[in-house]
């Protein structure tokens, strides 16, 4: 991993725990609270790609598990990976993985800007909300025994503000594209 790959990584996870700064919106009837970090795994993996992305994420989580309270309402330590929500955590990893996989493989710079743009919020759909949510949910209705279709159906409440999340990274992966393309060039 070069110098750049490192600052850009280290970069990535300073963004995703200054969201965590934004204070959580609980909602009362899911254990798991609305964050703005899901914004900076899907940003992480729409700008540094698959690998960079994915490491981006292993930083924030490494900080979490020594106890910094870097996650949203200072929140950090082991314990949280043995809480409902640890999946969801998890999951970033993989979110950022597939967001960035997708990202390498569906943006070029012979696209026009829409074509980009589009392409970026397919990513972070498919990679910050289905693999995210795969991750989560499972975890969630198998630890706090809700059953899957109630942790599901209590997931969905996060739908809307998640695809308000994918358009901001969409926009901001096209916005780095045209001023410093950052993805890793293809084979």
């Amino acid at each position: 991993m070069s110098t750049r790959d490192l600052v850009l990584t280290a970069l990535f996870a300073a963004i995703i725990v200054a969201l965590g700064l934004l204070p959580p919106i609980s909602l009362g009837f899911i254990p798991v609270p609305i964050t703005a970090q899901s914004l900076g795994v899907m940003m992480a993996g729409v700008v540094l790609g698959a690998r960079r992305g994915a490491i981006a994420v292993l930083i924030v989580l490494l900080l979490v598990a020594i106890g910094l309270p870097v996650l949203s309402g200072g929140r950090g330590g082991l314990a949280i990976f043995a809480s409902p929500t640890a999946g969801f955590l998890v999951g970033w990893i993989f979110g950022a993985f597939v967001t960035g996989y997708l990202s390498e493989r569906l943006v070029n710079h012979g696209q026009s800007g829409l074509v980009q743009t589009v392409s970026f919020f397919l990513a972070a759909m498919i990679g910050g909300i289905v693999v995210l949510y795969a991750f989560g949910i499972t975890y969630l209705a198998t630890v706090a025994g809700l059953g899957f279709t109630k942790a599901f159906v209590g997931s969905m409440a996060f739908i809307p503000g998640d695809v308000i999340k994918a358009v901001v990274a969409a926009l901001l992966g096209r916005a780095v594209m045209v001023g410093y393309p950052l993805l890793p060039a293809r084979a």
